[in-house]
C-alpha cells in the first residue's frame, strides 16, 4: 500500500504474527528493501503477537539503515505482548510510534 505526497511515496510494511529468532531474518530484509533516500515508511505492528528481543534488535539495526538515507520510519498498531516488548526495551522511547496507521500517515506527510 503507498501513497503519494510531494512525489515521495508512504509505504506499509505489515509485520508477521512473529517478530523472533525464527522470522527475524525475513522481517529484516523486508524492511531494509524499503529504505531508499528520502522514502517514508509506516512498520504496522497490528498483527504481531509476539516479538522477542530479537525483532527489537532489528529495529534497531532498520533505524540506524535509515538514518544513512535519511529516510523516516513510523512504527504503529503494536499492542499486547508487543508493545510491552518496545516498552521494557525502551525502544518506545527511541522509535517514533504512533497509535494508528491514521497517525503514522499523518506524522510523515
Amino acid at each position: 500500500m503507498s501513497s503519494r505526497n510531494n512525489g515521495q511515496p508512504i509505504s506499509t510494511v505489515m509485520l508477521p504474527a512473529k517478530v523472533d529468532t525464527f522470522t527475524v531474518a525475513a522481517v529484516e530484509a523486508m524492511l531494509l528493501a524499503e529504505l531508499r533516500p528520502g522514502a517514508r515508511i509506516i512498520v504496522d505492528g497490528s498483527a504481531v503477537a509476539y516479538m522477542s528481543a530479537a525483532g527489537v534488535r532489528t529495529f534497531a539495526t532498520v533505524m540506524h539503515e535509515a538514518a544513512k538515507v535519511e529516510a523516516r520510519v513510523v512504527f504503529c498498531s503494536f499492542h499486547g505482548a508487543s508493545w510491552d516488548c518496545l516498552l521494557v526495551s525502551g525502544f518506545s522511547e527511541l522509535l517514533e510510534i504512533a497509535e494508528t496507521t491514521a497517525q503514522a500517515t499523518a506524522r510523515l506527510e
